[in-house]
C-alpha cells in the first residue's frame, strides 16, 4: 500500500481521482439508455438498438485519436470545449430523433464523445513519476470497474421510472457537468519537461512501431474477452432461468477485477502485458464448464480470470505512456481508446455468434481463445520490434514490455 499513499500525495492526484470517476459515470451507463430509448421510446427491436449502438462505437473507435491529436496541437481546455458541447447536444437531440436520424447522428455524437479515459491516462503520466505509475493506472482501472457496477444500475431506473428518453435528456445534463468539472480543474496532460502544445510533436511513424502496435493488440484483445464474458454470462443465466441474478454477478466479477487491480498495482515487479493477457484468456476458457449450475457457482469460476482483468488493462496504458513521446500524449492515449473501443466491438457479435450456434458455456471458451489470437498477434508484433542486441527475457523496468 505504500505506492498507493505514495501516488495519493502527489498534488492534486486525490481531486483527479474522484472527477475522474465521476465524470466516468455517464458514459458507463450511456449504452443502456441508448437501447432502452430505440426499444421503449421508439418502439424499435434490440437488432436496431445494436445498430445505433454500433454507429456510437465506430464514431468513438475513429473520433479519439484526433480528439487527442486537438490535445497535442491545442491543449486540452479547446478539446474539452469541443467534446463536451458536442456530446451534450447528441443526448439533448436524441428524444426528438426519428430512428432514420438517430443512425447517423448517434455516429456524429461517438466522434465527439468526452474521452474521460484518455484524459485521466494522460494526466497521470503527467503528475505522477515514473515509480508510481503503476500505482496511478491500477487506481484508475479499478475506478473503471466501479464505475461499471454503479452507472448501469442508475441508468436503469432513470428509464424504468421515468421515461428512456427522460434518461437520455439528463445524461446530456450529466456529461456538461462533467466536461466542465474537467474544464474548471483542467489537469496537466503533458509533463513539465515536454515541449508546450502546438511546439511541432513528432511524427507518427517514428513512435508507432511494432511494439506500441503490440500493447494496442493486447488493449483491444482484454478488452474483447470481457466483452465476450459480459454477453456469454447473461445467455447462460437466462438458459439457467437464473436471468434475475445476473446484475450480482457482473458485480461480482468487477470487484474481482478491482481487487486484482489493486494488487498490482501495490508490486514493485510485475508480469509484462503479454503474460498477463494470456494468463486472463486461460482464465476464462473453462468457465463454461459450471454453466446450467447455480448462479454464484459459474460467478466464481469467471472470478480468477477478471481479477487479472485490471492489471493488464492498467499494464497497456503503463506501456503507452512509456513508448509515446510526451508531445504525441494524447494520439497515443486516443488510439489506446480507439483499441478498448475496438476490442468491445468484436467481442459481443463474435461470441454472439459462437452462443447462437452452440450451447452458451462455449461462449466463455470462445472469449479465451479469441484473447489468445490478440496474444498471439501481439506476440509477432512484438517479436517484429526486438533488434539483434535484445534478448529474449530482457525486461523493461517500467513495464513497457509485452514479454
Amino acid at each position: 500500500m505504500q505506492q498507493y499513499r505514495a501516488f495519493f500525495r502527489v498534488p492534486g492526484m486525490t481531486a483527479l481521482t474522484v472527477l475522474l470517476f465521476l465524470a466516468r459515470l455517464p458514459a458507463a451507463g450511456a449504452s443502456m439508455v441508448l437501447t432502452l430509448h430505440v426499444v421503449v421510446s421508439l418502439g424499435r427491436g434490440y437488432g436496431q438498438a445494436g445498430l445505433v449502438g454500433a454507429a456510437v462505437t465506430i464514431g468513438m473507435a475513429l473520433g479519439s485519436p484526433y480528439l487527442g491529436r486537438v490535445v497535442d496541437r491545442w491543449g486540452l481546455r479547446p478539446m474539452l470545449v469541443l467534446a463536451t458541447v458536442g456530446e451534450t447536444a447528441f443526448w439533448l437531440a436524441v428524444r426528438h430523433l426519428p430512428y432514420q436520424a438517430l443512425l447517423p447522428v448517434a455516429f456524429l455524437g461517438g466522434l465527439v464523445a468526452l474521452p474521460v479515459m484518455s484524459v485521466g491516462r494522460q494526466a497521470i503520466a503527467a503528475a505522477a513519476p515514473p515509480d508510481l505509475r503503476r500505482a496511478g493506472y491500477s487506481v484508475d482501472s479499478v475506478a473503471s470497474e466501479l464505475t461499471w457496477v454503479v452507472s448501469p444500475v442508475v441508468a436503469v431506473v432513470a428509464a424504468t421510472r421515468l421515461t428512456p428518453a427522460v434518461a437520455t435528456t439528463l445524461l446530456g445534463f450529466a456529461v456538461l457537468v462533467s466536461g466542465s468539472a474537467l474544464l474548471w480543474l483542467n489537469p496537466k496532460v503533458r509533463p513539465d519537461s515536454a515541449e508546450p502544445a502546438g511546439s511541432g510533436g513528432v511524427a507518427l511513424r517514428t513512435w508507432l512501431t511494432p511494439r506500441l502496435l503490440a500493447v494496442y493488440v493486447i488493449a483491444g484483445g482484454a478488452v474483447f474477452v470481457l466483452s465476450g464474458v459480459d454477453v456469454s454470462l447473461v445467455a447462460s443465466l437466462r438458459g439457467s432461468g437464473q436471468l434475475d441474478w445476473t446484475g450480482v454477478a457482473v458485480a461480482l466479477t468487477a470487484v474481482a477485477s478491482a481487487l486484482g487491480g489493486i494488487a498490482y498495482g501495490a508490486l514493485r515487479r510485475a508480469p509484462g502485458q503479454l503474460r498477463l493477457m494470456v494468463l486472463l484468456s486461460a482464465l476464462i476458457i473453462p468457465a463454461g464448464a459450471f454453466f446450467g449450475g447455480q448462479w454464484w457457482v459459474l460467478a466464481l469460476a469467471l472470478v480468477p480470470g477478471c481479477a487479472v482483468c485490471a492489471p493488464t488493462v492498467a499494464a497497456t496504458g503503463e506501456a503507452v505512456s512509456s513508448l509515446a513521446p510526451p508531445s504525441a500524449s494524447g494520439v497515443a492515449a486516443g488510439m489506446q481508446s480507439s483499441a478498448f473501443t475496438t476490442g468491445a466491438a468484436l467481442g459481443s457479435p463474435v461470441v454472439g455468434f459462437v452462443l447462437d450456434h452452440t450451447n452458451p458455456g462455449w461462449g466463455f471458451a470462445a472469449a479465451g481463445v479469441g484473447g489468445l489470437l490478440f496474444a498471439v498477434v501481439a506476440w509477432v508484433l512484438a517479436r517484429a520490434h526486438r533488434t539483434p542486441a535484445e534478448r529474449p527475457g530482457d525486461r523493461v523496468a517500467t513495464g513497457a514490455s509485452t514479454s
